[in-house]
């Protein structure tokens, strides 16, 4: 073993021993944290995220990826330096919550469809909250008030946009090596490498319909994947299984480890760093419980966030629009089992999701005043006993947020349209004139 290796070791193992002996102390609390883990795996994310990992398993499988890698190619690009076939992640990502994006981002590198500094460019962004996720269980379970979810998806959302702008400069000028690496998976017409030496360069693109295009691309990658529909979703559904209890066994032992590091005393220091940095802020030091527990889990943070009574209610939805913006390390520990079946790294992950975190807390803060009396109209399409009653379950609210969600999804896809127009005529412009 190489001497540099000795130490990270050493002290990887003191840590597990430390929280084995933890366990041995605080028995009690560590059984009913298990069990607090456990609920919140089965009544959130279970019904959130396993039809969205199987229909993704499937998408990929039906070569509808490829469809919206032809059709996205000339917004994706030009916009966020990632091939078009990243606008389906994105939408994904977005719509179905951590950490499906960095589940799809493994699989289109796996086959090729994306260099290593596009996949981190594309996992970077599209690690989010579902929509579902922060209307349902955030605005409506914790902190019992639907009027904040527009603030929070405002907030978290164009935070992430934001992450994904400032990510187009990550691995500038060496992306070029091995695009046409990625662009060799069959169907893969739009994603066809760039000349050498000029990065930016606009893709090489066959004539004809870009809709045409997207069709052939789906076929042919329908073709080579040539699995049966009964396999695929047999397939589609083992994999997501495994996928799932996996998210579910750092649930729950992340709420164990917080729970009994707290129990012996060792995240004082960690609960004064915080309590300090929260009031050079301006912030009421009562969220330093939110801030810490959304470091490791993120639906205990935000759920200390809207319990947080003693502090104001815009510091709560700052703190909580961060939490979920940096998605606490059972999270981060979910992404970099996906990554680790990859060379995607883990560090420009881990950067983002802080720099996402900061800047969804700011805009909640810019937010607040304009943004607070236009989030009422979101109570005409919940329950009246959603909103008044604490959080118990996702039936009660996940119809009509899926109405909310559909329409604004036919909305964003129709913006995304008029945008990949308008942007492909400048591309265009911009490449005639080299």
């Amino acid at each position: 073993m190489p001497k540099r290796s000795l130490w990270p070791a050493l002290t990887l193992s003191l840590t597990v021993l430390s929280i084995v002996l933890c366990l041995l102390i605080f028995p009690q609390e560590a059984l009913r944290a298990a069990v607090r883990g456990v609920a919140i795996w089965w009544d959130v994310l279970f019904p959130a995220l396993f039809p969205f990992f199987v229909i993704s398993e499937m998408l990929l499988g039906f070569g509808i990826v490829h469809f919206f890698g032809t059709v996205l190619d000339p917004m994706m690009r030009p916009v966020f330096r990632i091939p078009g076939i990243g606008g389906f992640v994105m939408a994904m990502g977005f719509a179905s919550g951590y950490p499906v994006g960095a589940r799809l981002t493994a699989q289109l590198f796996e086959q090729r469809l994306v260099t290593r500094e596009e996949g981190e460019r594309l996992v970077a962004f599209t690690t989010s909250s579902d929509p579902i996720f922060l209307i349902g269980a955030v605005a409506v379970g914790f902190f019992h008030d639907a009027s904040l979810a527009p603030v929070l998806a405002a907030a978290h959302y164009g935070a992430a946009m934001l992450v994904g702008l400032l990510m187009r400069y990550h691995g500038r000028g060496r992306s070029a090596h091995g695009s046409a690496e990625a662009a060799a998976a069959p169907g893969a017409e739009p994603l066809t490498a760039q000349p050498q030496g000029a990065p930016d360069a606009p893709p090489v693109r066959p004539r004809g319909s870009i809709w045409l295009r997207g069709l052939r691309a789906m076929h042919a990658a329908r073709l080579l994947d040539g699995r049966p529909l009964g396999v695929l979703v047999a397939q589609a559904i083992r994999q997501s299984l495994g996928l799932i209890f996996v998210v579910g066994g750092l649930v729950v032992f992340f709420s164990v480890v917080l729970e009994v590091l707290t129990a012996a005393g060792a995240m004082r220091a960690l609960f004064y760093g915080i309590r300090t940095l929260l009031m050079t802020t301006g912030l009421p030091d009562a969220l330093s419980q939110a801030v810490v527990s959304g470091l490791f889990e993120v639906t205990l943070g935000a759920k200390a966030a809207g319990a947080a009574d003693a502090a104001p209610a815009v510091g709560k939805v700052a703190i909580a629009a961060f939490v979920l913006s940096w998605a606490g390390l059972s999270v981060h520990a979910q992404v970099m089992s996906l990554l680790s079946q990859t060379n995607l790294r883990y560090a420009p992950f881990a950067v983002a999701r802080l720099a996402h975190g900061l800047l969804a807390a700011a805009l909640v803060l810019a937010l607040w005043r304009p943004m607070r009396g236009a989030g009422a109209a979101l109570s005409v399409f919940l329950p009246k006993e959603a909103v008044s009653t604490p959080y118990t379950g996702w039936l009660p609210w996940v119809i009509p947020t899926g109405a909310a969600v559909f329409a604004a999804a036919l909305a964003a896809l129709l913006l995304l349209y008029i945008g990949r127009a308008l942007l492909k005529m400048m591309y265009e412009k911009v490449g005639g004139t080299r």
